[in-house]
């Protein structure tokens, strides 16, 4: 019943719009996260209006697709693609009858495990932290930013295992599966356009937004990127898709430019439901009490991180660890 329902939602909304992170190094959305969600929707042929997100900086429902009264989060039901596939409202998916469904699973579980932890690992361990800054971090105040920074970079080397006795192991493994990975992807593209077949399925959309940031954001000394470039046909891949889905979509209106007005919060993820109510039209706000909200929340933030230091060194926090800590390396 839910799923007609989103359905019936998804048919009848005039447009639907993406909420995702700003764009940057020539990519409508430099969010390693949303690309691939806006290039899905470009895949299926949806047309939709962008808006940029940048007041929730480390929120995980970002990105999300409004359409009526429904919304998809990302940290809902698999993120926003599973959830489009799971409602029967988008699914490229159901489009490849002849492909082994299993074939399609382990080189999407592929893409998810071992190339995202090698662009995670890249863009909060490895690079000095300016990327990471451009995308989510340069509308706050810098020590906001900073410390927001610092606890990422901690939550991505416990994610992945990484601390200072085994870092060089890690790192080794981290690359080699990365390698791994993009050998497998080249020997399934061969000379097709897309990965499996003829037409898109949501593996494309996946891997086209992890190459396409690797390609664009990533430096040239970068490891991942250079072992990405080995591959030809891979690369190839990459700037064909660019052109039809991010150039030629843009000026066809397939998915417009995201909206230079739209970094105000729109909908937030709450209790793990999907339907949001529209929110009341409210009174535009001055520049001057904009000003104003944006400052007391930096104060307020301030003041918070400030309560936390204290009680963590009330705690028993050693100076060892805070060491470590300045030092961006994470000890279990």
């Amino acid at each position: 019943m839910a799923s007609a329902a989103a359905a019936a939602e998804w048919e009848a909304a005039e447009r639907k719009v993406l909420v995702a992170r700003k764009p940057c190094f020539g990519l409508p959305t430099a969010c390693p996260t949303s690309l691939p969600v806006l290039l899905y929707l470009r895949l299926a042929q949806v047309p939709f209006d962008i808006h940029v997100d940048s007041s929730f900086p480390d929120a995980d429902h970002i990105p999300y697709v409004e359409f009526g009264d429904c919304v998809a989060f990302n940290n809902e039901k698999g993120g926003v693609i599973e959830y489009l596939k799971g409602e029967k409202i988008v699914d490229l998916n159901s489009k490849h009858p002849s492909v082994s469904p299993s074939d399609v699973l382990s080189t999407k579980a592929m893409v998810s495990t071992w190339l995202a932890d090698a662009l995670q690992y890249e863009l909060w361990v490895v690079n000095d932290g300016s990327i990471a800054h451009d995308i989510y971090f340069s509308d706050l105040a810098w020590p906001i930013g900073k410390i927001l920074h610092w606890k990422k970079t901690r939550d991505v080397k416990h994610l992945l295992g990484i601390t200072k006795l085994n870092a060089a192991e890690k790192e080794e493994e981290i690359y080699q599966k990365a390698s791994a990975a993009y050998d497998a992807l080249s020997l399934r593209l061969g000379d097709q356009v897309f990965l499996f077949d003829n037409s898109p399925t949501d593996v494309d959309a996946l891997f086209l937004g992890h190459a396409l940031f690797v390609l664009n954001a990533l430096p040239d000394t970068s490891v991942l990127r250079g072992t990405l470039q080995k591959h030809e046909n891979l690369v190839n891949f990459v700037e064909h898709h660019k052109v039809q889905l991010l150039e030629d979509s843009s000026s066809s209106g397939v998915g417009s430019s995201p909206s230079p007005s739209s970094s105000t919060p729109r909908k937030r993820a709450s209790g793990g439901q999907s339907y949001k109510p529209k929110p009341k039209a409210k009174k535009e706000r001055t520049e001057e009490e904009k000003k104003f909200r944006q400052r007391a929340k930096y104060f307020l933030a301030t003041q918070l991180v400030a309560v936390l230091v204290f009680l963590s060194l009330m705690g028993g926090v050693d100076s060892s660890e805070l060491d470590d800590d300045d030092g961006m390396d994470y000890e279990d």
